[in-house]
């Protein structure tokens, strides 16, 4: 028989120590609650142990980064280049989120470079080579990156491909496909003073703009742990305390308002980390309050238990590389307004190397089944925070890549020693 709950804690009877055997497993959290700090702390212990390290690796090491570059160049945390640092991460970092989709499942998807590149390119050259109006070559380019993803995913989930060969040549086949649209061009600039380059160049330098945006996170973050408090009383799970949830505001506000604060002090809110995080947020809705997404991180856990449990797997297969072509399309878009123009290199280089990193060093695990969309931001923002204090300090790209390429190591590392520690206590 369930025992009933109030206010957070467990009755009576097991606040004294009443038999193991009579406590339900889905109350855990209530007692980890009702013995206050100990009680958390016990319960982080036994996380680390377990390997549920979640998002702590990434934010300690940004925390280790950031001194670092501070100690040794004293513009590092200056409001100019944290500013220029919020609009360097969205191209990639939107690029880097839908890549979460599809690691979600347990696969790669190695075309994304490609794609953001023939995006780019088809918007340039319907746009300025055609005359067609800004919004609709928009449009086009996204969806044209969507079409992509849906057509790797089509021949993953249906055909069997694997995804790592469907992906490496739409790696090839898409470059291609742009290089020909480009034509002997070479490079298509953008109109200065159009939507696209916008994107980018844009500032809200009204300080209410991101006072108002910080004041509305932490109220919607707040609004969003109420109504989930409500929703879990009511059906008699574990729920969250009012003052638990208050200190997690209160967290979250004194960031926001932090960083609300660093950018009035340069020109403002960037209108691209705006939509940066309002995609971002949106897309981790989808994925963790939707039907939709609690079937994507099923069938990360297992297909055969996913396609028994209802799910069909090649529409959520085909579903998630759209998602991911469709998020390359737009972190296109943004590189390309970055520098107001496209060129026969867009989308190569590392950019696909960078954007698996970000999610991989983020929090994304390789093997399927975790990883969050603002994992994958936190994990651009630990890359682009090494490329700007290496361009401060004057070193070399080279070094840049060795740093980077040890922080992806290290991310990979304690993946997979997260997840054999949680094989060994039945989690995995």
């Amino acid at each position: 028989m369930r025992r009933r709950w109030t206010s957070g804690k467990p009755d009576s009877t097991q606040a004294n120590g009443g038999p193991k055997d009579h406590v339900h497993a889905a109350n855990a959290r209530q007692l980890v609650r009702g013995q206050g700090f100990k009680g958390y702390l016990a319960e982080f212990q036994r996380r680390l142990s377990s390997g549920e390290l979640g998002s702590i690796p990434v934010v300690l090491g940004l925390g280790i980064i950031w001194i670092i570059f501070q100690i040794l160049n004293e513009n590092f945390l200056s409001p100019r280049n944290l500013s220029n640092l919020s609009v360097d991460i969205v191209g990639t970092g939107l690029i880097a989120a839908g890549i979460v989709f599809v690691l979600l499942i347990g696969e790669i998807d190695l075309s994304v470079g490609s794609v953001s590149g023939l995006a780019a390119v088809m918007f340039a050259v319907l746009n300025v080579q055609h005359g067609v109006p800004e919004w609709l070559a928009v449009i086009v380019a996204v969806l044209a990156g969507a079409a992509a993803g849906g057509i790797h995913g089509f021949f993953f989930a249906r055909i069997g491909v694997p995804a790592f060969v469907v992906t490496l040549a739409g790696l090839l086949g898409w470059n291609g496909l742009m290089l020909y649209i480009l034509g002997t061009s070479g490079t298509v600039n953008l109109d200065d003073e159009g939507l696209v380059a916008t994107l980018t160049s844009h500032y809200f330098s009204d300080v209410a703009a991101a006072y108002g945006l910080a004041a509305l996170a932490a109220a919607a973050f707040f609004l969003a742990s109420y109504h989930d408090r409500r929703r879990r009383m009511a059906a008699g799970t574990p729920f969250r305390p009012l003052h638990e949830i208050a200190v997690r505001t209160g967290v979250l506000a004194v960031i926001a308002f932090a960083i609300a604060y660093v950018l009035n002090r340069f020109q403002g809110l960037p209108l691209a980390l705006l939509i940066f995080l309002v995609v971002v947020a949106g897309l981790d809705l989808l994925l963790r309050r939707t039907p939709y997404g609690r079937k994507v991180y099923a069938l990360g856990g297992g297909v055969e238990a996913a396609r028994r449990a209802g799910i069909s797997v090649v529409w959520v297969r085909i579903s998630v590389f759209a998602a991911s072509g469709t998020m390359a399309a737009v972190g296109g878009l943004f590189l390309a307004s970055r520098i107001t123009s496209v060129s026969q290199t867009s989308g190569s280089g590392i950019l696909l190397l960078n954007a698996i990193a970000a999610a991989v060093i983020g929090g994304a695990s390789l093997f399927g089944g975790r990883g969050r969309t603002w994992s994958a931001s936190l994990g651009m923002l630990v890359i682009q925070s090494i490329a700007s204090g290496m361009a401060l300090l004057g070193i070399q790209a080279a070094v840049q890549f060795m740093i980077t390429g040890g922080v992806l190591l290290a991310a990979v590392v304690i993946d997979s020693l997260s997840r054999r520690s949680q094989e060994a206590h039945g989690r995995a």
